[in-house]
């Protein structure tokens, strides 16, 4: 997208955000457009930090300093912190950036950053994808049951180095909700940060180039980068408003391209970069051959959210891990439309490995698998297994009253429990567009009516087995 020229300016109040009247970005900037600063971190300027405006990248030299033309476009400034040092935040909600409106280009723009105590080498991160919050029940159901979940979580982790990612639509269209997630973040006590989902841009402000400017006022520019330990982390706009309600497409403009490839020039070519966005770039971005050329060569893996679905697609280099969401079926019922239940990812580095698996709210960790039995004659059952978190590198093995049941297929279809929840223009209520969605992470076979125990055991890429069980 073409960076924003801002006409509002959000403040802080008690009782939540308000508009004040504001100049275009482009009135704050000098007829000198270049900018210059420092990073520090304990009194001292620190070396080969980059900085960027979303256009130009650069890194400081051995006393901490840069400077660089500011772009017209750009709408912030921001450091790419990092490893070894802690991620700057307000309440959570990351702060790596200084917005142009809101600072003196003629004055040092300066970052203060703070070495962390402990080696981040091993580190863990989690994936929200479509809180989607509309209303104030939806806005109780996320802090009543999602932000326990992860509290939970973060308790369990006794200290480790922990960071979360939102990968888009944070609220549905209701930008008033904003304050309520970053309610949420500051609950759930590690730092987040955020991508610009389809949800939550400005309608019918003019074209593009105006859609983010809530977003940003929130959460700071659309496109930047951080690292911790031997990962390079990169966030990137991929919604295109196309100017009328709420018509965009999948999308990355040349600008972030552009960017990226400056952005991962100071990267080393055997760090792991985890690219994060919200509209699935395997089927769903346009010019997706456009990034996969800039990341071409490297150990990518890409974190989308969008289809309220759960879906692993590998590309060459590239791992996309499309996410089932936190509001599932749009806050309807326990699943997605594809089965996977509501929740988010859990990612563990370990250098530049990386290992995963899907947190569902409410349940153990060790909940992976799905088991539905239906009566199909008076011979026989259907037995179905959804195991939504499947990728080529799992093994799925199915037992029948303690024998192996080789009759037992991968095929494309409908959860039957997504299908009972969800099918028809009643269900669900109040939100009657919520549908089952066809997935190819199921397991079918028909069974002995007689059965009286069903063990299906699933070992993930990793060797981690999971069991369901149904018993008669």
């Amino acid at each position: 997208m073409k960076r924003r020229k801002f006409i509002a300016s959000l403040g802080w109040l008690t009782a939540g955000w308000v508009v004040t009247p504001f100049s275009p970005v482009k009135a704050f900037i000098p007829a000198q457009k270049k900018i210059k600063g420092e990073v520090q971190a304990s009194g001292k300027g620190l070396k080969g930090v980059v900085v960027s405006d979303g256009y130009s990248v650069v890194t400081t030299d051995k006393s901490g300093k840069y400077e660089m033309e500011l772009h017209p476009n750009a709408t912030a400034i921001f450091v790419s912190t990092p490893a070894g040092y802690a991620f700057t935040h307000e309440k959570g909600l990351s702060r790596h950036y200084r917005l142009v409106q809101d600072t003196n280009l003629r004055k040092a723009i300066n970052f203060y950053l703070e070495p962390l105590a402990t080696d981040d080498t091993n580190h863990q991160f989690i994936i929200w994808a479509d809180p989607q919050v509309k209303n104030e029940k939806d806005v109780n159901r996320m802090m009543t049951e999602s932000v326990p979940d992860v509290q939970k979580f973060v308790q369990a982790a006794n200290g480790a180095l922990l960071h979360g990612i939102t990968v888009g639509d944070i609220v549905w269209d209701s930008h008033e909700l904003f304050p309520a997630y970053n309610a949420a973040v500051e609950k759930m006590g590690i730092p987040f940060f955020q991508c610009i989902g389809n949800h939550d841009m400005d309608y019918n402000k003019g074209g593009d180039d105006m859609s983010d400017d809530t977003f940003q006022q929130h959460y700071g520019p659309t496109w930047y980068s951080f690292n911790r330990g031997k990962v390079h982390y990169v966030v990137l706009d991929d919604v295109r408003y196309l100017g009328k309600e709420r018509e965009y497409d999948g999308y990355i403009s040349e600008e972030q391209l552009n960017w990226l490839q400056k952005d991962l020039s100071f990267v080393p070519d055997d760090h792991l970069v985890i690219v994060c966005l919200h509209i699935p770039v395997h089927n769903e971005v346009k010019n997706n051959e456009a990034l996969y050329a800039v990341l071409k060569g490297r150990n990518v893996h890409i974190m989308s959210g969008h289809t309220h679905y759960h879906r692993n697609v590998i590309k060459d280099n590239i791992f996309e891990h499309n996410h089932g969401t936190v509001c599932g079926a749009w806050w309807t019922g326990p699943i997605c439309g594809d089965g996977t239940p509501s929740g988010y990812g859990v990612y563990s580095v370990k250098g530049t490995e990386l290992s995963w698996y899907y947190q569902s709210t409410g349940k153990e960790a060790d909940h992976q698998v799905s088991l539905f039995v239906q009566d199909q004659d008076a011979a026989s059952k259907k037995l179905q297994v959804n195991v939504w978190n499947y990728d080529p590198a799992w093994t799925v093995e199915c037992f029948v009253d303690g024998a192996r049941h080789d009759q037992f297929k991968q095929e494309k279809g409908f959860d039957l429990l997504a299908v009972a929840l969800y099918e028809g223009p009643q269900l669900p209520k109040p939100r009657g567009f919520a549908e089952p969605k066809r997935t190819d992470h199921l397991f079918n076979a028909v069974i002995p009516a007689s059965a009286k125990q069903v063990k299906v055991v699933a070992t993930d890429r990793f060797g981690k087995k999971y069991t369901a069980e149904y018993n008669a």
